[in-house]
């Protein structure tokens, strides 16, 4: 009940967002969450609180009513990169629900020239942080200044804001224009600017962050040791947010533009974390009343996916997708229903694999280094692993063999670059390594060249279930071809920490990706290394985005070569050209074979209370697409 098929949502969409007149359309009365802050005075009423021009939204089954609790939960105390998916994605330009284009969001309008070398942003105007402070183009030239431009403070990673390494040019017009200009054509920069977790403009408030920057406030140093800190460089990268996504969403004293913000954040409460509606949140439905509906997200902290799953089975869960909703879990969900009071959605899945392992090519160790670089030895590895057996064992035998690569069927198909090495050959894997490493110890493990057993260690996030379940039955396959293969799970927090900011791990092993056209160009993350989710690659990776940092590693020259070329499409306007160059890099990326996989993934699914109303029954999977948030969280609520 409530939720809205695909066909319903093309016809509500025709009309689903726009801009109109606050006083033609905001309701008199308040929300019954905010009217006591109101009537004491020190909440303005709801008229002076909305932009000048709101974002209206047509709710996609229905208009609601203000009120409730969306009741959900964060597993372990480091998936809170998942925020971005429930209350963290609004951005100036956002993706539309069905993922065909883009639509303007915190933007009230923007454009570009015809080379794609200028862009304009129109901010709204009246349009108000979650303290009240204006937002306007002061915070967007705060965090070009403070940040982006700024060598003690910024961290890299925004290879989109420059061409050629040449960076954009900033120019604010007025307070809710600006411009932002490149040496050349940037194609991609809106979605870019679209893409999950890539909206610091939205996402920069001046007026509480200046506090730590030296700059502004010469006591920032003051504050930094205060806080335990060496400097204010430090304070400033964790006050702005942008170290890792866990620092971003546990600060609840940072004002936001989201539609809920934290009353506890995570962390401060082992218990639970809760989110409520913010009172300047900058959109309404048709009926003029201001979103979100939901006075609280209130999540639910728990230890690991299998206490996630009985809570869901007990109906303490209104929507949920991650985790739980695995291929093994669906016929105890399915028998759950009418006792928990849900239903299912369907997710079409994005990725660009349902698992690749990744072995760290950027060893600190030179033996491994070596023996990780060498490209036989990857592919002997991959001939070790039986697919299928984990195919049928782990997703119920949807799926069939395949490495991170692009579907079948989209234009960007490359057939090499998904079957190769596939098959599961032990005979080939071991004459492979009978030729690289053929000395054994006295129990058949592998010795490497100063003698010591090959051990490698994948590091593995323990909340996602499925890699747990896959690499029990794989570890053994490696075991068998001579290799010392093992597994090490740890929190989310920890994994982060190891495999995203460090060198010294062995391996490890995720998915996401993409699978398709333009998502595979902006999320190319198995295809080329140029950002911190190509854990195969974490020091080529920083020379891609800040080759003079200290832990930056010069790739050879074939790698070096595909980050040009990936340069060179990112850079490039013309739709036809871009598909020329991604279908080179696809074609590079499957003679390189920086990692090896085991399947597409087969469709997904998610389960929703049935009193929840306003959910897409069919959605696309992705964290650049953070399922659900393109789809307007905002107007869920429950009937």
């Amino acid at each position: 009940m409530g939720r809205i098929s695909r066909r319903a949502f093309i016809a509500a969409s025709s009309a689903f967002a726009g801009a109109l007149a606050v006083s033609s359309w905001v309701r008199a009365q308040e929300s019954a969450f905010l009217k006591p802050q109101v009537e004491a005075g020190t909440l303005p009423p709801v008229a002076d609180r909305l932009p000048a021009n709101p974002l209206v939204i047509t709710p996609f089954d229905r208009a609601g009513q203000q009120g409730g609790d969306w009741n959900h939960a964060l597993v372990g105390g480091g998936s809170l990169s998942m925020l971005v998916r429930y209350q963290g994605y609004e951005p100036l330009v956002r993706f539309n629900p069905d993922w065909t284009g883009l639509v303007n969001n915190a933007a009230e309008s923007w454009s570009a020239n015809a080379e794609a070398t200028e862009y304009t942003f129109t901010l709204r105007k009246g349009h108000k942080w979650s303290d009240g402070t204006p937002f306007t183009t002061a915070d967007i030239q705060f965090w070009y200044d403070a940040y982006l431009t700024d060598e003690e403070t910024s961290l890299g990673g925004n290879a989109w804001w420059s061409v050629n390494g040449e960076q954009a040019k900033l120019e604010v017009v007025d307070e809710q224009t600006f411009k932002v200009s490149f040496s050349g054509p940037n194609g991609f920069f809106v979605q870019q600017l679209a893409w999950a977790q890539q909206d610091q403009l939205t996402r920069t408030p001046k007026h509480y962050l200046e506090q730590f920057h030296i700059r502004y406030n010469p006591d920032a140093d003051a504050l930094a040791k205060a806080a335990g800190l060496e400097s204010w460089v430090a304070l400033f990268q964790r006050e702005i947010g942008l170290l890792d996504d866990n620092t971003f969403f546990q600060n609840g004293n940072r004002p936001t533009l989201n539609a809920w913000v934290f009353a506890e954040a995570p962390g401060t409460n082992t218990e639970q974390a809760i989110a409520t509606r913010n009172p300047y949140y900058f959109k309404v439905d048709d009926q003029g009343t201001q979103l979100p509906y939901f006075d609280r997200v209130v999540y639910q902290m728990v230890a690991d996916p299998e206490v996630l799953l009985l809570k869901t089975l007990q109906g303490e869960i209104d929507i949920f997708d991650q985790y739980i909703c695995t291929p093994a879990n669906k016929p105890v969900l399915f028998d759950g229903q009418e006792t928990g009071n849900y239903g299912f959605y369907t997710l079409k899945e994005t990725a660009a694999n349902v698992m690749a392992f990744q072995l760290n090519l950027n060893h600190q160790d030179p033996v491994k280094n070596a023996l990780f670089n060498t490209l036989e030895f990857r592919h002997a590895m991959s001939l070790a692993v039986d697919r299928q057996a984990l195919i049928d064992a782990v997703f119920v035998g949807q799926g069939s063999p395949a490495q991170p690569s692009i579907i079948e069927g989209d234009p960007l198909y490359n057939e090499q670059l998904s079957k190769q090495f596939t098959e599961f050959d032990p005979a080939r894997a071991n004459e492979m390594l009978d030729a690289i490493i053929p000395d054994k110890d006295g129990d058949g493990y592998r010795l490497d060249s100063e003698g010591r057993r090959v051990s490698i260690i994948f590091e593995i996030d323990q909340s996602r279930t499925t890699f747990l379940d896959m690499f029990e039955l794989a570890l053994p396959m490696f075991r068998a071809v001579g290799i010392d293969a093992q597994m090490r799970t740890m929190d989310r927090s920890l994994w982060e920490e190891r495999v995203r900011r460090g060198r010294e791990y062995d391996a490890t092993a995720h998915q996401f990706g993409a699978n398709s056209g333009i998502a595979a160009m902006l999320d190319a993350r198995f295809y080329v290394p140029i950002n911190s989710n190509c854990f195969y690659a974490p020091g080529w990776s920083l020379y891609y985005t800040d080759p003079t940092n200290e832990a930056a590693v010069e790739p050879p020259p074939a790698v070096k070569a595909q980050q040009d070329l990936y340069r060179t499409l990112v850079g490039t306007a013309d739709p036809a050209t871009q598909n020329e160059l991604m279908a080179q890099v696809l074609q590079n990326a499957a003679d390189l074979f920086f990692t090896f996989g085991v399947s597409l993934p087969p469709d997904g699914y998610g389960i929703v209370k049935n009193s929840v109303v306003n959910l897409l029954d069919t959605m696309p999977n992705s964290f650049g697409w953070p399922t659900p948030g393109p789809a307007r969280p905002e107007q869920f609520f429950k009937a």
